[in-house]
């Protein structure tokens, strides 16, 4: 599973899920966006907290949830702190890392691109999809083009720049 909460992120996130439907279509992917952070804790805890049935409607009480988070990653680890298994969100978050330096390349420095994303939800997986080292070569791959490109280019390369979430929703 696939969550995310921050503009950059949830495009990232809409990216990578984008990524494993046209490279491994049979691995299932579920993507939430979370708008409202204060809903993550239970009810019981924030007025504004999801009740214990609707969050495990949303994020179920089993399965691995990568979350790409615009800040930093302890502030989910805190608001989902009482859910069940809460050990099993993986946070993906700002990291200090970064300077004057273009969008991407930001996501990239902080680990949570969307080539980070798939990589994680593959070796998250409870059964190794077939292609799923294949597919984390090319995400391997992608990541280094990248950081040539970037140095040369001072911007990003074109299939990230010109990526839009119309693209995938065509898709769907």
């Amino acid at each position: 599973m696939l969550a995310c909460a921050g503009d950059v992120v949830t495009m990232e996130t809409v990216a990578a899920a984008n990524i494993l439907r046209e490279r491994l279509p049979h691995f299932a992917t579920r993507v939430v966006n979370v708008v409202n952070l204060m809903a993550l804790p239970p009810s019981t805890v924030h007025p504004n907290g999801m009740d214990d049935i609707l969050f495990r409607e949303l994020f179920t009480d089993h399965v691995d949830v990568l979350f790409a988070f615009h800040g930093y990653p302890g502030a989910i680890h805190q608001l989902v702190h009482g859910r069940p298994d809460a050990d099993r969100f993986h946070v993906r978050g700002f990291v200090d890392e970064g300077t004057t330096t273009t969008p991407f390349d930001m996501v990239v420095r902080n680990r949570a691109s969307r080539y980070h994303l798939v990589i994680d939800a593959l070796n998250a997986a409870r059964r190794t999809p077939a292609g799923a080292s294949e597919l984390k070569a090319w995400c391997e791959d992608q990541l280094h083009r990248h950081q040539q490109y970037v140095v040369e280019h001072l911007q990003d390369m074109p299939e990230v720049r010109d990526w839009s979430l119309g693209d995938w929703a065509e898709q769907g």
